[in-house]
């Protein structure tokens, strides 16, 4: 009997370190054109070309002074100069589906949270990225002062906003990290889930029920 607890216990030990997501450093040390970077790893300096993976880690893309990696199907934003970055893996059994019914007017709604703070969220496909009213965006905690000014087109004309990065938006099981996001002087009555977020997933619609499989 023992012997088979022990057993057990290993066991279980084996199951819960295999569910445990990696993790690693990670930080843009340089880049190289537009074709391959300086990426510091775990403290090991390595140059990566786009679409190549070192580590574990994948060099999805370079712009301007920044680089998307991919650990184990999550994508994270690296800024030049910045401090290193924690890159953890998405555990293979993790929820990678959302399912939406269909709510008054034909429109999909549902609750969720942007860093880690609860809001309602409108499904918009025609938007080009998260839209987050002004009043909604201070009850969330969001510094949108420091994002980078721009101006938006929307239903009453053009004006301005701020354009800012939300560490994550998760809805029901399911974290998407590092998605861009625009904040305008308006009041809205729910956060427009547009396709900043939307494009990070295979949609599809079956009668009244819309389903967001994570396509990475």
């Amino acid at each position: 009997m023992q012997r088979l607890a022990v057993s057990l216990c290993a066991l279980a030990l084996g199951q819960a370190m295999a569910q445990t997501p990696a993790q690693v450093q990670v930080q843009l040390n340089g880049m190289l054109g537009s074709r391959a970077a300086l990426l510091l790893i775990d403290g090991e300096p390595q140059t990566v070309r786009v679409g190549d993976s070192v580590k574990g880690v994948r060099l999805v893309s370079l712009d301007d002074d920044r680089a998307t990696v991919d650990m184990g199907g999550r994508r994270q934003t690296l800024t030049l100069g910045a401090a290193p970055a924690r890159v953890t893996s998405t555990p293979s059994n993790a929820p990678r589906q959302i399912h939406l019914p269909m709510g008054p007017g034909g429109h999909y709604t549902t609750m969720g949270m942007i860093n880690g703070r609860v809001t309602s969220f409108l499904v918009d496909t025609g938007a080009t990225s998260i839209s987050i009213g002004q009043a909604e965006a201070e009850k969330l905690g969001l510094r949108f002062l420091q994002g980078r000014r721009i101006v938006t087109q929307t239903a009453n004309g053009i004006i301005p906003a701020y354009l800012i990065e939300l560490t994550s938006v998760r809805i029901g099981e399911v974290e998407v990290r590092d998605v861009t996001a625009i904040v305008i002087p308006s009041q809205m009555s729910h956060v427009l889930l547009g396709n900043s977020f939307l494009n990070r997933f295979q949609m599809r619609r079956e009668h009244d029920v819309m389903t967001l499989e994570l396509r990475y």
